[in-house]
């Protein structure tokens, strides 16, 4: 059968700052899911957390960009943006930067990816969670999950995967609508590399498998400062990995986050940080942050979810989280000065900009 996943995550409002939604807020997520689910729009859903955003993971037999599944959505966050107001929580509807749903959430705020799928016998995939971060920061595990084979074995071992993949990257600067190119591997191994060491200009939208023309992966491409047209945060994005035979292994999936790989993010989303990999419904705490991830692996079968496992609450991630926390804080102690602080392309919807431009006014020039 076909069955579609979505994933729609938002901040509408957290607790002592950039820290988590609260309980009520999440009561209410929950409470939306379930009506949805009774009345059918749903098979399936779960709510979760990741920092202060709350994660809406939908499914439904609707397809992709369907415009009943992104009005529940957008409906949920502008309820639960409600309660934030009346408890006075910081950020209260932060995402949410347009006034009236238009049909999609996608340039409105909130990140979303979507995968219509026909169901496999066993149907295994993992749901990334981000925050303090833009939607770039998959760029690196992902690359190696799907085109490295010191990650990914399968291309070596498994002939299902020998035909190697497509990655669709688009080009997020661009404003006027989505800019995209699709780029074979092996074959255009180069290439993509070469679009994604900038995870701050090119992000992975989607790859598929050559062999079949099965998507493996999607993610969310939001940048909120071109939607708004100044700062109002990190883009938090997600995203969805099938995974087993044809892709990669759960394994081969997670293998990469074990470098945690520096992105832009943490602290007013201006500062370069290690990628924490974390256990589902983490906090943000240090320096509002630090950048985090979180995975959580379901099967799907017939629309109906299993219960999710809590991809990185394993002893092994324990370390990988003490070496991200070493890794972070080697960079803080360089402050401001780059590249601790993202570069001056990247600074464009902040005060940094009014600064340089005050201070360029007073330069002189000296007569030789």
């Amino acid at each position: 059968m076909k069955t579609t996943l979505s994933i729609i995550k938002a901040d509408t409002g957290s607790i002592g700052g950039h820290n988590r939604p609260s309980d009520v807020m999440l009561a209410k997520a929950k409470e939306a899911m379930g009506v949805a689910v009774k009345s059918g729009l749903l098979t399936d859903a779960r709510v979760t957390f990741t920092g202060d955003d709350i994660a809406l993971l939908m499914i439904h037999d609707k397809g992709t960009d369907n415009p009943d599944i992104h009005k529940l959505a957008w409906d949920t966050f502008v309820a639960t943006t409600a309660i934030a107001k009346s408890q006075g929580l910081y950020g209260a509807g932060q995402d949410l930067l347009k006034d009236a749903f238009s049909g999609n959430v996608r340039g409105m705020g909130p990140g979303s990816a979507e995968i219509e799928l026909e169901e496999r016998p066993a149907e295994p995939f993992v749901v990334f969670a981000a925050d303090k971060c833009g939607p770039g920061v998959f760029n690196y595990p992902f690359f190696c999950s799907f085109a490295d084979p010191f990650h990914n074995a399968g291309l070596l071992l498994a002939p299902e995967m020998r035909g190697g993949f497509t990655f669709n990257i688009m080009d997020v600067n661009y404003t006027e609508g989505d800019r995209v190119i699709s780029l074979k591997v092996p074959c255009d191994y180069y290439d993509v590399a070469t679009l994604l060491r900038d995870p701050n200009h090119y992000v992975i939208e989607s790859i598929v498998e050559n062999a079949g023309g099965l998507t493996a992966a999607v993610a969310s491409t939001s940048r909120l400062h071109n939607i708004a047209g100044k700062y109002v945060g990190k883009d938090d994005p997600v995203a969805i990995v099938r995974t087993q035979k044809s892709f990669p292994d759960t394994g081969e999936i997670t293998s990469p986050w074990s470098l945690a790989h520096y992105v832009l993010g943490n602290n007013r989303g201006s500062h370069h940080v290690a990628v924490m990999p974390v256990k589902q419904n983490t906090i943000i705490s240090y320096f509002d942050g630090p950048t985090i991830v979180t995975a959580a692996g379901y099967c799907v079968h017939e629309g109906k979810l299993t219960e999710a496992v809590d991809i990185f609450d394993q002893p092994f991630w324990d370390m990988i989280r003490e070496k991200a926390s070493q890794k972070t804080l080697e960079m803080r102690r360089q402050g401001f000065f780059n590249p601790a602080m993202g570069p001056q392309d990247e600074m464009e919807y902040t005060g940094v900009m009014e600064n340089l431009k005050r201070l360029d006014e007073k330069f002189v020039v000296r007569k030789k």
